[in-house]
């Protein structure tokens, strides 16, 4: 191993086994999916002990919904980022499709396979709690693009809220086709017809 390889295993190794962990289990979820990625495959991703994955986390479930509220997280911290160079409410409704763009270039694995959140929930069982951090993940993002339309259009609240059910509907199948499709044609597509509604508001 060279000299900067073994450097980078050793700053590997140095952060805590949870965080190993949670990144393991980004990566193998999102590539192979949660149902078929077994805790020993995350283990052995991590490097390390078994008996360290029960140290942080109660169980397999417990582990999938630390994952995705990681995913959330994440989501939201590109968001924030990009917002701060896009102050206008248009421009902020038009950050939360760049955003979703974004995370093809980021994707884990092999591979851009949409989203995440949605891949795993499809996986999970009716009830579950992790079905539920998915869930308020996407209402979220409809309640802040529907932020952005009330500051644009402050006399139409009503209006409004229509638009940001309509946009996140848009987003959402979007980036649908762009998982199944495996780039970001579709969201690049999508933020223009988001753009053009924005205009004619």
């Amino acid at each position: 191993m060279s000299e900067m390889g073994t450097s980078a295993a050793r700053a590997g190794r140095r952060r805590p086994a949870r965080q190993r962990l949670l990144d393991a289990a980004a990566r193998r979820f999102y590539a192979d999916g949660v149902t078929a990625t077994g805790i020993d495959a995350i283990v052995a991703e991590a490097g390390v002990a078994k008996m360290s994955l029960y140290n942080n986390f109660a169980s397999k479930a417990d582990l999938v919904r630390a994952y995705l509220e990681a995913r959330h997280e994440e989501w939201l911290t590109l968001y924030q980022s990009r917002l701060a160079q896009s102050p206008g409410p248009r421009d902020g409704v038009l950050t939360v499709f760049d955003t979703y763009a974004d995370l093809t270039a980021l994707a884990h694995g092999q591979g851009f396979r949409g989203c995440g959140l949605l891949n795993a929930a499809a996986e999970l069982p009716a009830g579950d709690e992790g079905r539920a951090v998915v869930r308020r993940h996407k209402e979220e993002v409809e309640r802040l693009i529907a932020g952005h339309l009330e500051r644009l259009l402050p006399d139409r609240p009503d209006h409004a809220h229509a638009m940001a059910e309509h946009l996140s509907f848009l987003l959402e199948g979007a980036m649908a086709r762009a998982g199944l499709e495996g780039d970001g044609t579709r969201l690049r597509h999508a933020r223009v017809m988001a753009a053009a509604l924005l205009d004619a508001l």
